[in-house]
């Protein structure tokens, strides 16, 4: 039996739709802090979040070309466990960020062609995450890359995230031609940029359950 795949809701901006996405039992929550996003979630609120969430789901911070400082400053005031790093930040940067944090790092890398998804051998991160690649934009776009790339990778024993314009409706396809650690969402569960939709939430998930039974 394959382990299933796990399900990280990101773009989450609100105490209410946090809440209501831990019902469904995801892996992790994922709060972006990165001004130019739609989806950018205050540290106030994300601490709020935390509190009340922390021993029930990961809580991960998503960054973008943020210094270490910045990054270490946020995650003393925000339990995060998961740093997520979408922008240009390379190899030793992200292992100081899990030195100065202690959280577990995902690096994210926009991928094109068999180049981008090779790039990512270079780092020994807890998790890999690919997501489809918008010129000017880092992530939730709604957009899909051609899945198959994600089997080019040469380091498949880091843990692969899958992203980049998944929806109830493909999901299933992705995890059947990628198996991945987990599906994240952001785009296709709104009802807006920041605010989510729960009843897309909840088709989400059972989208990505149905999709292991029928691997079973």
């Amino acid at each position: 039996m394959t382990e299933p795949t796990r399900v990280k809701f990101c773009g989450i901006t609100n105490l209410d739709d946090a809440q209501a996405a831990v019902e469904l039992q995801p892996w992790a929550l994922g709060m972006i802090f990165w001004p130019q996003s739609p989806r950018a979630c205050d540290p106030g609120v994300a601490q709020e979040i935390g509190a009340r969430l922390r021993r029930e789901v990961e809580l991960a911070g998503v960054f973008v070309n943020s210094s270490i400082d910045e990054i270490a400053a946020l995650a003393e005031v925000v339990p995060l466990s998961l740093i997520q790093l979408h922008g240009d930040e390379g190899p030793s940067f992200c292992v100081e960020v899990a030195r100065r944090t202690g959280a577990r790092v995902i690096k994210a890398r926009q991928v094109r062609s068999t180049a981008d998804v090779r790039d990512l051998d270079r780092f020994y991160t807890d998790f890999h995450l690919l997501d489809a690649h918008t010129p000017g934009k880092r992530g939730g776009t709604g957009e899909v890359f051609d899945w198959e790339l994600a089997n080019t990778r040469l380091r498949q024993e880091v843990p692969l995230i899958l992203s980049g314009g998944l929806t109830e409706e493909n999901v299933g396809e992705a995890i059947t031609a990628v198996g991945p650690y987990a599906v994240d969402v952001a785009s296709g569960t709104e009802a807006s940029p920041g605010i989510k939709d729960h009843d897309k939430l909840t088709a989400f998930a059972e989208a990505v359950h149905s999709a292991h039974t029928l691997v079973e």
